[in-house]
């Protein structure tokens, strides 16, 4: 996708991602846990995410790598093992007492960071080489932070600056800088509870020591910490701390009886008995109006886990359906219901992301065949047919020629006319079968082209390269689908994002139309949501029988839609991932009418890995297609 100005060009890299993501599920235990990038580093327990920080961009690879793994490890194996939500909590609200609250809270977390710090080395001893490259890389950013605040008379930055190169140093540091004349007069003090910060055992450990220097150093200073390094979200451990389990919702208390309920036969005889809204249990005043404790009960034998039988009387609750909107009268009608649903929808499905949750596909019927479509085609198909003439030839030879090789030297089979083996070798092979029928190839495939509006100028050649692929393809039988797709970006809003799929080319008339001039119908429109549309287009090839399955992505850029930025990335990739794993092979062409910058390239790469490929001039390829659709059909035969 070309940029006129583009103001941040920060490309995320998906495997490495991936690795991050795995890293934090793995060392929390927990399915859904994510990983995002942010300013810092920090844990959101309640929305199950780790926040990695972008002070490791820009920087060698190996320092990058074990600044982000160790920025995980202290929050999955550290933060959400070893600290306690509730301490935090409550050292915020002293905080709040404070005139100079963010130094409070940034040195709290230097100090419990050094404690996790400690706790994953020596839990995971593997893990000291990325904390000693952490350690070094923070060591020369805090000496040049410190130098360029006392230039500045930025106190309370240098000070803290000074704390970190202090607990971290790997030597006593005697001679400290001028930073302020009041702090040498508390530097016995001060020294002696740094000297405690390696003494640490708990989370309330390390709020004793922050509170002891806080009470020390919060009449000192005039102004608070200009800088953030260190991150403590103070809403987020809040609802840490109030957080409910599953099993915080589950009874604990006994009830006041412990009697259980006997099977009934179902000849009892059946009483009425009134329910007053006034009795025993309601009769003290609770805090909620519709309150109703249950302490007391009959235990019955059902099954808590086990599917209960249903009433007949539950029957008419089956009947309704339908939205609830007013009534037209109208006898009930599913496809109604059908219709009104697809056009109210609201949001899709988990099964085709998180990341598209509020995605709906919406498929785009064909419109009849003008006869200018119809002359472009034409054309286009003349201008392919040598292509197209070419490989047909080659793969019938191909197959002829296993036709007409007849199987030789076999253990069962026709005799054959040379006998010699019979008195030679000690395992005579002197059978022999006739020629085999020509085989098939066994093989679907679904090309699937990116219309979002960045195509405007590289459609044309590109459907001619979709016309090469279906002339070829229907010239040696084999079933294929042409799909364009692409979202309407000025319809996503809070009722979901409408992805249109309109399906030029079905596997059902690929082998039999005469033309297919529809191809012509596919225009630039706006947005791609790439994931989303690969999965959709898995789910058909998955229904197909063949047993070689291809799916071609024509696209030229990373996608691009509402909310799908970053994330659409590491969605795509997922999405290619997905597909693989059933079987499915999936393909990226890389269109450009210029050259391609590298690092569009490794954006590519990240989501397809070696299954890109490149077209910087879009006027080669039919060039470029030939031999990639060569070697997918050799493959199949």
């Amino acid at each position: 996708m070309q940029r006129f100005i583009q103001f941040n060009d920060e490309q995320v890299n998906s495997f490495r991602l991936m690795q991050l993501i795995d890293l934090a599920k793995t060392l929390t235990g927990q399915k859904e846990m994510n990983v995002e990038y942010s300013p810092m580093n920090y844990l959101d327990v309640p929305e199950n995410t780790v926040f990695v920080s972008h002070f490791w961009d820009h920087r060698p690879e190996l320092e990058e790598w074990h600044g982000l793994i160790t920025d995980i490890f202290l929050r999955a194996e550290g933060a959400f093992k070893h600290s306690d939500p509730d301490v935090i909590r409550q050292f915020i609200r002293y905080t709040h007492t404070l005139e100079h609250p963010s130094f409070a809270k940034q040195l709290f977390m230097l100090i419990e960071d050094a404690r996790l710090e400690e706790i994953v080395k020596k839990k995971r001893p593997g893990t000291k080489s990325a904390f000693n490259t952490r350690r070094n890389v923070y060591e020369k950013y805090f000496e040049s932070q410190l130098n360029v605040h006392q230039v500045k008379g930025v106190t309370t930055d240098a000070f803290f600056n000074l704390i970190y190169l202090l607990i971290f140093a790997k030597s006593p540091i005697d001679d400290w800088p001028q930073i302020q004349p009041e702090l040498n007069l508390a530097k016995p003090f001060i020294t002696q509870q740094i000297e405690k910060a390696h003494e640490t055992s708990s989370t309330a450990d390390s709020v004793k020591i922050c509170k002891a220097l806080c009470d020390v150093t919060d009449e000192l200073f005039k102004k608070d910490m200009l800088n953030e390094y260190f991150h403590l979200p103070e809403k987020t451990v809040e609802n840490w701390a109030e957080g409910l389990t599953f099993e915080d919702l589950k009874r604990k208390d006994s009830l006041i009886n412990d009697d259980t309920e006997k099977e009934k036969s179902g000849d009892e005889e059946v009483e009425d008995e009134e329910l007053k809204a006034w009795h025993r249990e309601s009769e003290e005043k609770g805090e909620s109006f519709l309150q109703f404790e249950l302490e007391a009960g009959t235990k019955t034998s059902i099954d808590t886990e086990a599917a209960r039988e249903g009433d007949e009387q539950e029957q008419a609750l089956a009947s309704v359906q339908g939205s609830s909107k007013k009534t037209n009268r109208s006898d009930f009608d599913q496809e109604d219901t059908d219709r009104r649903s697809d056009e109210e929808n609201k949001g899709g499905s988990s099964k085709y992301g998180k990341e598209n949750a509020d995605a709906f596909p919406v498929f785009e019927d064909i419109k009849p065949v003008k006869p200018e479509e119809k002359n472009l085609y034409d054309q286009y198909k003349k201008e392919v047919s040598l292509y197209q003439k070419k490989l047909q030839k080659i793969i019938e030879k191909t197959l002829d020629h296993k036709k007409t090789s007849p199987r030789t030297h076999l253990m069962k089979g026709r005799l054959s006319k040379n006998l010699m083996p019979f008195f030679t070798d000690e395992k005579p092979r002197v059978f022999y079968k006739k020629d085999e029928e020509s085989p098939k190839i066994d093989a679907a495939f679904e090309l699937l082209l990116d219309c979002s509006a960045s195509m405007y100028d590289k459609m044309d050649e590109t459907k001619k390269g979709l016309v090469l692929f279906h002339e070829a393809l229907k010239s040696v039988q084999v079933p294929h689908e042409i799909t364009g797709f692409w979202e309407n970006a000025p319809q996503a809003g809070q009722n979901g994002q409408p992805n249109h799929f309109k399906t030029v080319i079905t596997f059902d008339s690929s082998l039999y139309q005469q033309d297919a001039a529809e191809i012509m119908q596919l225009e630039p429109e706006e947005d791609n949501r790439d994931g989303y549309a690969i999965r959709h287009m898995t789910e058909r090839l998955e229904r197909r029988s063949e047993k070689q399955k291809f799916l071609l992505v024509f696209s030229d850029g990373e996608p691009a839609a509402a909310d799908y930025e970053q994330n659409g990335i590491v969605d795509t990739h997922d999405a290619v991932l997905e597909a693989r794993k059933r079987g499915i092979e999936v393909m990226n062409v890389f269109l450009s009418t210029t050259e391609i910058p590298e690092s569009q390239k490794e954006v590519i790469q990240n989501i397809y890995g070696r299954f890109s490929l490149f077209v910087q001039d879009i006027d080669e390829l039919p060039d470029v297609l030939f031999p990639l659709l060569k070697r997918l059909l050799h493959k199949s035969i």
